[in-house]
């Protein structure tokens, strides 16, 4: 008997009417994966109220997420442990070696994504604009090499 790896959910289930969707978008697999796995857009740098619909549409589709990893100085408050819906999310906070525009997210037994973090100020045509590009296959850029095109 298989052990389960992570909670996971039907895709079609929706997010809590308290909690604003994420604005998400998901390159399709590839092989090899690109340095990042697509984009997110938070509406503000308050990464405790950001993460939870981040996290919810994850754990809804791909896996609970259990830990990420993000850089200091993109966000306001750095948290070692961030509580979302029915869990805590372990957070590892670097100040060099990884770039500042991403986040790291982790489902045990799942793997890792790597998403651009759009600025939150970003207009909405640029937001669209890079948004598509993380999660176009042909492009193999970092997430900052993402934002100075």
């Amino acid at each position: 008997m298989n052990a389960p790896t992570g909670q996971r959910a039907s895709p079609e289930r929706e997010l809590p009417s308290f909690l604003p969707q994420a604005r998400l978008t998901l390159r399709p697999p590839t092989f090899p994966p690109g340095p990042v796995s697509g984009a997110w857009w938070p509406r503000s740098d308050d990464l405790a109220a950001e993460l939870p619909a981040l996290i919810e549409a994850f754990d809804t589709s791909w896996g609970r997420v259990t830990r990420m990893t993000a850089h200091r100085d993109t966000w306001r408050q750095a948290p070692c442990d961030l509580p979302v819906d029915g869990h805590t999310v372990r957070a590892a906070w670097l100040t060099s070696g990884f770039d500042p525009h991403c986040v790291r997210l982790f489902a045990y037994g799942v793997g890792r994504r790597d998403l651009l973090v759009v600025p939150p100020g970003t207009t909405e045509t640029a937001a669209q604009r890079l948004m598509s590009a993380a999660a176009d296959p042909a492009h193999h850029l970092t997430a900052s090499a993402l934002l100075a095109l």
